[in-house]
């Protein structure tokens, strides 16, 4: 992965009318961590601008259902993470992106409009054309469809976005602000964003758009709520590994994570790539944690290079399964068994060997002292060795003693690979999963009964 860097370019456009000749600047900004929205030259993302009461009409083009509605794009909020679908307005998976309407209600002096985008792979870019009218304009149409060239139809070509770098995705997050060297981009009640996707390779390609902005030269300054980041970034010794810790939602846990966390990913994240290689795979350089208060019930998930933690399950875990649930998904973070998009596996690993790889690491390797994923007479009537988490990292463990001390390494190469296939049990061991899992719920059976 790239190393995280912060980067602002600024380029100039030139318009020429019949009255005047104007000079439309784009300054666009990119970060691949969390920045806050924060680049030279461009404002923060505004709670307060012309376009908070304003109406978005989507023109053309279908809002991805997984996303949040148009009014995400003008409610003074951003994402606090890359992966927050519902924060975010996208066009729908697969199409090729749309065309998006601001009626600001009345004409007024248009100093900036600016528009900011999160997300942890090619849908952080930003790529439009924007255009502007009065709505007075001979021929003037309102909602021109795609396939129309709005400048034929009254509306006024003002610029084109394209953030997209030379080399990478263009992960992390843009913004861009478009303004005039005059001061007054011009007398505008419409805007109009064709809004086009970053890359046809696969379905994913639509950005991810957080705000649009609109700043009224006659208003006074709007003010933003983007609350400045807080980040901690420590590596391994040799400085083969980098992590990244997002805490701007928990600034109370960033003792711990320098007291309990970084020891604890420091040993554990190299362990674990070592343990599950596959031929010509690497693992993730760098690893970015991020507290967040929006997950609901769920403890923790990983997404790509990304950790998010439940900030209120974390501080109340701090001293009880805090560090395991990091490297359990630590072990997503190097299985890895989904790819590149746009590159279909040949075999779909089951969601039960997924978890109990990364329960086998945590409750087997890493914490075997608690014992956390014991076969009980608690749980035995219900244990079957698919039953995923910690019971399938129970039969992972015992096929491992028994059968062969390499099986977790195999399966997860063969995971990574997509070529993972019932008839590898019985090619590695002799014997189909199913007996395996007989024999192992008869182990436990008497195990128990002897106690």
């Amino acid at each position: 992965m790239k190393s995280h860097s912060l980067s602002v370019a600024a380029t100039l456009l030139l318009f020429a009318s019949t009255a005047c000749q104007a000079e439309i600047k784009i300054a666009t900004g990119h970060s691949e961590t969390n920045a806050g929205f924060a680049f030279p030259g461009i404002p923060a993302p505004a709670n307060n601008d012309a376009a908070t009461s304003a109406q978005f009409n989507l023109v053309d083009g279908q809002r991805d259902p997984n996303g949040g509605d148009l009014a995400v794009l003008h409610d003074g909020r951003v994402p606090g993470s890359e992966d927050q679908p519902a924060h975010n307005f996208f066009f729908r998976a697969g199409t090729a992106g749309g065309r998006i309407r601001i009626d600001l209600g009345r004409v007024i002096s248009i100093k900036q409009v600016s528009s900011y985008s999160w997300h942890g792979g090619p849908r952080g870019p930003q790529v439009y054309t924007l255009y502007a009218a009065e709505g007075t304009e001979d021929g003037f149409h309102g909602e021109p469809k795609t396939g129309t060239d709005p400048a034929k139809t009254g509306w006024k070509q003002i610029s084109a976005v394209d953030t997209r770098p030379k080399e990478g995705d263009g992960a992390g997050q843009h913004g861009v602000t478009i303004s005039d060297s005059a001061g007054v981009i011009g007398q505008f009640r419409y805007l109009l964003f064709d809004i086009a996707r970053t890359e046809d390779r696969d379905n994913f390609g639509n950005t991810f758009y957080s705000e649009f902005d609109v700043i009224d030269a006659n208003a006074p300054t709007p003010t933003s709520i983007v609350q400045k980041p807080l980040l901690k970034t420590f590596e391994t010794e040799d400085g083969k590994f980098k992590f990244i810790v997002d805490a701007t939602d928990a600034p109370d846990l960033v003792e711990w994570t320098e007291k309990k966390l970084k020891p604890v990913v420091n040993e554990w994240y190299p362990k674990v790539v070592a343990l599950l290689p596959s031929e010509g795979y690497q693992a993730p350089t760098t690893v970015t944690f991020r507290f967040r208060s929006d997950m609901r019930g769920t403890p923790a998930s990983a997404a790509g290079a990304g950790v998010n933690l439940n900030t209120p399950w974390f501080r109340r875990e701090l001293e009880g399964e805090a560090c395991g649930a990091v490297v359990h998904e630590l072990v997503h973070v190097v299985q890895n068994y989904w790819g590149r998009r746009g590159q279909p596996r040949v075999q779909t690993t089951p969601g039960w060997i997924v978890e109990g790889i990364a329960d086998y690491v945590r409750w087997f390797l890493y914490e075997p002292q608690s014992r956390g994923a014991e076969i009980t007479k608690g749980n035995f009537a219900k244990a079957n060795y698919d039953s995923s988490y910690r019971v399938t990292a129970n039969f992972l463990n015992w096929v491992t003693q028994t059968c062969d001390k390499e099986f977790v390494r195999k399966l997860n190469a063969a995971a990574r690979e997509g070529r993972y296939d019932e008839s590898l049990w019985k090619d590695w061991t002799g014997k189909t999963v199913q007996e395996l899992g007989g024999e192992w719920k008869k182990f436990h059976e008497q195990q128990l009964n002897t106690r």
